[in-house]
């Protein structure tokens, strides 16, 4: 048991070291360092009309939530709540992830319905129970706003289109990486940068707790879905707007009794296969200690419900994972692993100021 610990660490080092590690010294070396589209390279100037895009309420179509509004600086880029925030008397079905690292992931949403930060960036801007609005009225929005003219004129070369918007808010998505983590400290080498209960849950982690087998790599992800059969939320189960937007999605992605949709189907909307039912993308755990609550659906609040589920076997049903059994002492020192390690610097972000 020693001898494969050792090695699971090994690989958990292998995995973080197969990609640099930024630095923040500046606005350059993250986007130097993270997986960049041919069609959309990075530039300041790119980089910061996209964060302008991102806190402009204008991309609403009532004018009150900005990208931010369901993905908070100081909360990792989430929102801290069960569901995502939402556009006003509707509500949302899904939890808000964390954008740290976003781009690092080959399979976005927790469906994995894109597979690109520019496909991604338009998607809760159109969406009618998220910033709901239209993209040909987004255009008309931004075009009588000469600052931004100006700016999309000597960015892009030419007039502000929904696809150029999606190109600056994607730019400034890569510049969101989690840096000089503890956990990266400590695989460099520097025995000091975790605590004596922290290196326990350390072996706990790559070792009889297995959550190496689904978190490794600079993400700690791997990046792949998972039907975990998370349980489903009763009060969500009873609000009819949830039920609305429920019923909504599934019809869009062409699930025949969409009407009698009691549960969220995860990856099966998208693919149709039926391993896919109510399987949802491994998240990175980037940031963990400030991405409460968890799961797609936020239905565990704390880090110590995340660990019980797992320790537990997960969902009813599922056959993903098993039984664990961490003793209580393990499970103390597996929680201090995840809160010590896994935070980076905070991200010396500027607020733009929004023309």
């Amino acid at each position: 048991m020693q001898r494969r610990n050792s090695l699971l660490g090994l690989i958990f080092a292998a995995f973080l070291f197969g990609v640099p590690h930024a630095t923040m010294a500046g606005h350059l070396e993250p986007f130097k360092l993270v997986p960049v589209s041919d069609v959309n390279p990075q530039t300041p100037e790119k980089i910061e009309l996209g964060k302008k895009l991102f806190f402009d309420r204008r991309l609403s179509g009532d004018g009150t939530m900005s990208c931010a509004t369901c993905h908070i600086p100081d909360l990792a880029f989430t929102d801290g709540q069960e569901i995502s925030f939402s556009y006003p008397t509707t509500k949302n079905w899904r939890n808000a992830p964390t954008l740290i690292n976003v781009a690092f992931f080959r399979n976005l949403f927790h469906d994995g319905r894109v597979t690109s930060l520019e496909d991604q960036a338009l998607f809760p801007v159109m969406s009618s129970f998220e910033m709901n609005l239209n993209l040909d009225y987004l255009e008309e929005k931004l075009r009588v706003v000469q600052e931004y003219v100006d700016a999309f004129r000597k960015i892009f070369g030419g007039a502000i289109t929904r696809e150029r918007v999606a190109m600056a808010i994607a730019s400034f998505e890569r510049t969101l990486v989690s840096v000089n983590a503890p956990i990266d400290r400590y695989l460099k080498g520097d025995k000091s940068a975790l605590s004596a209960d922290a290196i326990k849950g350390y072996e706990i982690f790559t070792g009889k707790g297995k959550c190496i087998e689904c978190h490794y790599g600079v993400n700690l992800s791997d990046d792949k879905f998972h039907a975990l059969h998370i349980q489903e939320n009763p009060d969500h189960q009873k609000d009819p707007r949830i039920t609305a937007t429920r019923r909504f999605v599934a019809k869009v992605y062409h699930y025949e009794d969409y009407a009698n949709l009691s549960e969220d189907p995860g990856r099966y909307l998208i693919t149709k296969d039926n391993k896919d039912w109510k399987a949802f993308r491994t998240p990175t755990l980037r940031e963990v200690a400030k991405t409460a609550p968890y799961m797609h659906n936020g239905i565990l609040a704390t880090l110590d419900e995340v660990i019980d589920f797992f320790d537990g076997g997960g969902g009813q049903g599922n056959t993903a994972i098993k039984p664990i059994n961490l003793n209580t002492e393990e499970k103390k020192y597996l929680k201090v692993f995840l809160i010590e390690a896994m935070s980076g610097e905070d991200l010396k972000l500027t607020y733009p100021v929004i023309p």
